[in-house]
């Protein structure tokens, strides 16, 4: 953090300037502060390709050898020459060569090798003639059709010249990659490190699932939530923990730090009395409200130099914050292609608050004409409706200086993942 955002931190910390005036972030410049905030902390590693299946490569990888490796056969057959072969024509078998045998030195004129799939064509031969259109009987063998000089045979660097590329930067790793990979002869492949990432939820009231509540009490979601994201979106879940409001939340945070690349807190980061993360991490970061809704409370701290992003504690709040503000970034790290935005026209009309982005929860209505789909706002705006949340299949964004929309007006729409 630079000296001017350390000041800016601190004139406008709680979200207020010197006049009392509330300031709101807008939704675009803090989505790109996340990204500012990640800067530096992706890394590269080599590991074996036998577990690279989802990896990105981090640079084009070349083979190390030719492949064919060798001209070898495609076929059960006979190695020929092929100007010697006719219909008709009986030749001596010379010998016979199968796969994993070093080729023979040379092909005798006038002769053929019996030959099996894959095995080192002789020198000298140049064609393969497959076993059903031959008669072998006492060691000779009679041909029945004429080969074409190259039939049925794979010559060497047919598929890749030693040193050419195999697969390119920034790919994710499939089986055939992998495959092909192997078959070039590389053992290893330097790929994009998954960022690891530490969760820690806040909340004296939280429990989990499956205890009884007492007064006062809610099950705790916004953990699992945000390891689920993290780990959909290219990241290794390294550390996830739950801290009371009372006191643990700075050892809680410094254990979290010890193995992640980043850590992701819920909660905690309003302006009542008991704020953990915002108490704690103030002075290391920027806090303060957003232009979004739900979602507004929002931080960002170095703790330990370990960045730290931290979200509002309402499930949807969770939900929407990662989605808009650290999705793309994350798959960033991981070398991963950022998910698109869609458009859509609204089904009804829908209201929203002067000065803050909104972003509805919505599903993709029934209409099957062709250009722009319709979206159907559900639930309403609260930002603790989760169940509700998880019947949406994508995020309504509606402009900050919008009040009312009219069904049929088009809008950015954020897929749910």
């Amino acid at each position: 953090m630079t000296v001017a955002d350390r000041f800016m931190s601190r004139r406008t910390r709680g979200g207020a300037d010197y006049s009392g005036r509330v300031i709101r972030r807008p939704v675009a410049e803090h989505r790109a502060a996340v990204g500012a905030h990640l800067a530096g902390i992706r890394r590269t590693e080599k590991v074996p390709v036998a577990v690279t299946l989802g990896r990105v490569t981090a640079r084009p990888v070349h083979a190390p050898y030719s492949l064919p490796l060798f001209d070898n056969s495609a076929m059960d057959g006979f190695a020929v020459r092929a100007s010697e072969v006719r219909p008709g024509v009986v030749l001596p078998v010379s010998g016979r060569v199968f796969a994993g045998d070093a080729a023979p030195e040379s092909l005798p004129a006038g002769s053929a090798t019996a030959i099996m799939t894959g095995a080192p064509l002789p020198r000298g031969a140049d064609a393969v003639v497959p076993v059903e259109q031959t008669v072998e009987t006492d060691g000779r063998v009679r041909f029945e059709s004429s080969p074409e000089p190259g039939a049925f045979v794979r010559s060497a660097g047919d598929d890749v010249r030693a040193g050419a590329r195999v697969v390119d930067a920034r790919v994710t790793l499939t089986p055939r990659h992998l495959g092909a990979l192997a078959a070039s002869g590389v053992a290893a492949v330097e790929v994009i490190r998954r960022p690891t990432v530490a969760v820690i939820s806040t909340g004296s009231e939280l429990i989990r699932p499956g205890c009884e509540p007492s007064g006062g009490q809610i099950f705790e979601s916004n953990s699992l939530v945000l390891t689920s994201l993290a780990a959909e979106h290219g990241a290794q879940v390294v550390y996830v923990a739950a801290a009371r409001d009372d006191g643990d939340f700075d050892t809680i945070l410094t254990a979290a730090c010890l193995d992640a690349d980043l850590v992701l807190t819920s909660g905690g980061i309003s302006m009542g009395e008991r704020e953990p993360v915002r108490q704690t991490l103030g002075e290391y970061g920027w806090f303060g409200p957003t232009a979004m809704q739900p979602g507004g409370p929002q931080g960002l701290a170095l703790w330990h130099g370990t960045p730290v992003i931290c979200f509002p504690g309402n499930p949807v709040s969770v939900i929407v914050s990662f989605e808009v503000l650290l999705r793309d970034h994350l798959r960033e790290l991981a070398g991963l292609p950022p998910i698109p935005c869609g458009r859509a026209r609204l089904g009804r009309d829908v209201t929203s608050v002067r000065g803050k982005t909104q972003f509805l929860r919505g599903v993709l209505g029934d209409d099957e004409s062709p250009g722009v789909p319709v979206v159907e706002p559900i639930g309403g705006p609260g930002s603790h409706l989760a169940v509700t949340a998880a019947a949406a299949d994508l995020l309504i964004e509606i402009d900050a200086d919008v009040t009312h929309a009219a069904a049929g007006t088009e809008v950015t729409t954020w897929p749910l993942t």
